[in-house]
């Protein structure tokens, strides 16, 4: 599947398998709130905290932030870029269980599945690398 075609599925995920659920009842459906999205004051950016069930089904999944070989440069797993429609690059980190904030980068470099910064999250920081795309969608409201 190309990776166009990943982030369109992915989307749709957001709208539809994520927005409503089935009780036991097949003629009852129920809406789930899969994430809760709060404003940041003073930013235009959003924190996302998912719930249990949202991140199970989104099958979240995290790497870390690593140093490179360059003192000033750190190291992230591609899966880890999210581009927006201008073409600016983003990651997701994880500070606390569930939650997510979407953090600006500069790319220096991408070598096959490894991007290097200049600019970006601290060495350690956990970024999301599966369920990044759903995440975007939650906080900007792509999919409603």
């Amino acid at each position: 599947m190309c990776r166009t075609s990943r982030i369109v599925f992915m989307f749709g995920l957001v709208a539809g398998g994520l927005l409503s659920g089935c009780s036991d009842d097949s003629d009852v459906v129920t809406k789930i709130e899969p994430a809760i999205v709060d404003e940041i004051a003073g930013s235009e950016l959003k924190r996302v905290t998912l719930t249990q069930d949202a991140s199970d089904r989104v099958g979240v999944e995290t790497g870390v932030v690593a140093a490179a070989a360059e003192a000033a440069q750190t190291i992230l797993p591609y899966a880890a870029v999210v581009y927006d429609a201008a073409g600016d690059t983003w990651t997701y980190v994880n500070p606390e269980p569930l939650v997510f904030l979407r953090q600006r980068i500069v790319i220096e470099n991408i070598d096959g599945d490894i991007a290097t910064l200049s600019e970006g999250p601290a060495v350690d920081t956990k970024v999301v690398v599966v369920g990044a795309a759903e995440l975007f969608g939650a906080e900007t409201g792509i999919g409603k």
